[in-house]
């Protein structure tokens, strides 16, 4: 007995929905939210650099019990799998994975007395998570 072989149904655009077949490696303020406070500082530490920096990855790590991290390193390179978000003097890139992670996301920088540091607010905004990063059994994590 033979079961054949499937034949995917054709994909058809359903009302407004325009479906593409084509990669777009833009990435917009709707997807990733950068605060002014957090533009300034990354152009600053770019700026104080002397590599040769193409542009700021922002990666998603981790899982488990400790929830996802989020993480900024430098570049010197923009894969094929990367969107970028150009501000002029730097680039952000995101890979379309991490991306599926961050989008509605928003990366601030906050200096307080003794403490300086980026905080990435409202990750799993698009996708209905609970905008924390939570441990086991927990609600609360490193992310707000």
């Amino acid at each position: 007995m033979s079961l054949g072989t499937y034949t995917p149904p054709a994909q058809q655009p359903q009302g407004d929905v325009e479906i593409s077949d084509t990669f777009s490696p833009e990435l917009t303020s709707r997807d990733l939210d950068v605060t002014e406070s957090a533009q300034q500082k990354l152009a600053e530490i770019v700026g104080q650099s002397e590599d040769d920096i193409e542009g700021i990855r922002i990666y998603v790590g981790g899982g488990g019990c400790s929830g996802l991290s989020y993480g900024m390193t430098f570049t010197d390179q923009i894969t094929d799998y990367d969107t970028v978000l150009d501000f002029g003097d730097f680039k952000i890139l995101v890979d379309v994975v991490a991306l599926n992670y961050l989008r509605g996301a928003q990366i601030d920088y906050i200096s307080e007395v003794g403490r300086e540091r980026f905080v990435f607010n409202n990750v799993f905004a698009e996708t209905g998570g609970s905008g924390t990063c939570g441990g086991c059994g927990s609600a609360g994590g490193g992310c707000a």
